[in-house]
This record gives structure tokens, C-alpha cells and sequence, in this order.
């Protein structure tokens, strides 16, 4: 895949990002810096502002205040520059349930310069067989490594990947897992969020942690645990997060 990227500088920066809806703020002066070759999880409940968090990153809603770099752009003003070098996958993907594993690979990788051969991507991912299958008639964990592998189609530089392994089984999660860390050790840059914590535990090298919109912890998963007193990033997260922890 990709030659190895130099692991320095930042792959996102972002100073105050700001975002109100109707009146109402849901994002408040976030300040992330995520470095080059990492793994970056952004965690938080629904409504957290998660979603909205990436959608100012990338451009695709306008920040009310603050600024976000990509790769060193602003992503609203230089997206044909950034098309190239980002990948994205979400939780959902709208396409055609006609469509075929092959064919919906084949037209994504028309949009690149130079993208990654999707044939091999579906075989490490473990879909190599279902390639002449409609993307309708796959099952959910197997649409979800679909989704990744389209989001890798590009041959990013970084890539943002939203509840990467819901649906997945034990066994394909910890397969996800292990591509991720070798994808991360050729220098992608991985930004994620997950509500699965052994995950982030497993993968990231820095998290933050959203509660109505503000950044309640930024740090590593150790210091996040020795800053809330828990043993457990589960109990860490929960209590930053200030969510009902449930005997």
C-alpha cells in the first residue's frame, strides 16, 4: 500500500471549533491535536457531538467559530487537495442494495489517482469471497469490513472511521484490530470513534472525551485512568462522561 509516511507534525489540528444550532451550542472551543502515524479516539455518548465534531473537521458543516486543518489544509477551502489523501467510513452507507461488492469497489476506486488495490483490501479484510456478491445480501459485520475497505480505497494518509466494528464478531474484530495496527505501523493516521473500550484501549494512542459538546478529558488511556482513579477504562470513561454507571 501506501510508502511509509514520515511520523511527524500534525494530521489534525483544531483551535476553538465552534458549532450552534438554532441557538443551541454543540460544540464548544474544541482544541485536538492529533499526530501524524497515530491512532486518535474520540469518545463520548450520543449527542456528545461526536458526529458533528468530524463534520467540521472535514468540511462538510460550517464551524461558527474556530478553525480545523487537515493534513495541513483547511478542508471547506482545499477539499480537492484533501479528496485524495483522506478516507472516510461511516456507521451507515447509502448505496444501491443492487449493487455488487465488485462493482461498488471498482467505481470508488475510479475516483483516485493512485488507489489501493481493492481486491487485496477485500481479502484482508476477509471478504475476498464475496466480492461478486450484492452489497444487500451481505450480513452486517461483513457490510461493515465493506465499508472499510472502501474507506481505504484512496490509499489515505488518514482516515476517519465511525463504530468501526459494530456487528462484528469477537474473532473479525480482533482480525480489524491487527490490520489496523499494521496499517497504523506504515503511517496511516487513524482518527475513530468507538463505544467499545477495550477497543479504544487496544488501538489508541491518545483519546478525548466529549460531554455536551466540551472536551471533558485529552490525554492517553493511563492518564485518563489515573486521573479519574479507575482501574478500568470503562469506569474512567463513564465517570468523565458522567453516564449512570449500571451494577
Amino acid at each position: 500500500m501506501r510508502e511509509t509516511i514520515k511520523r511527524t507534525g500534525e494530521a489534525v489540528r483544531t483551535e476553538n471549533l465552534t458549532k450552534i444550532y438554532q441557538g443551541r451550542t454543540v460544540l464548544k472551543d474544541l482544541n485536538l491535536s492529533v499526530k501524524t502515524g497515530t491512532v486518535f479516539g474520540l469518545l463520548g455518548a450520543n449527542g456528545a457531538g461526536k458526529s458533528t465534531t468530524i463534520e467540521c473537521i472535514l468540511g462538510t458543516k460550517q464551524a461558527d467559530r474556530g478553525t480545523a486543518l487537515v493534513l495541513g489544509h483547511d478542508a471547506k477551502k482545499d477539499r480537492r487537495a484533501l479528496f485524495q489523501k483522506v478516507g472516510v467510513q461511516f456507521q451507515e452507507g447509502d448505496y444501491q442494495p443492487e449493487i455488487r461488492v465488485s462493482e461498488l469497489c471498482g467505481e470508488t476506486a475510479c475516483l483516485y489517482e493512485r488507489p489501493a488495490d481493492w481486491r487485496k483490501l477485500c481479502e484482508r479484510f476477509g471478504i475476498g469471497d464475496k466480492i461478486r456478491n450484492t452489497v444487500k445480501s451481505l450480513s452486517g459485520g461483513e457490510r461493515q469490513r465493506l465499508f472499510i475497505v472502501l474507506a481505504l480505497i484512496p490509499d489515505p494518509q488518514l482516515v476517519f472511521l465511525d463504530e468501526l466494528t459494530t456487528g462484528l464478531d469477537a474473532r473479525a474484530r480482533r482480525t480489524v484490530w491487527k490490520i489496523l495496527e499494521e496499517l497504523k505501523g506504515e503511517g496511516l493516521t487513524i482518527f475513530l470513534t468507538s463505544h467499545f473500550m477495550d477497543e479504544v484501549e487496544a488501538l489508541c494512542d491518545e483519546i478525548c472525551i466529549l460531554k455536551k459538546g466540551e472536551a471533558v478529558f485529552y490525554g492517553t488511556v493511563e492518564q485518563a485512568k489515573a486521573q479519574s482513579g479507575c482501574e478500568r477504562l470503562e469506569d474512567a470513561y463513564l465517570k468523565f462522561a458522567d453516564e449512570e454507571v449500571v451494577a
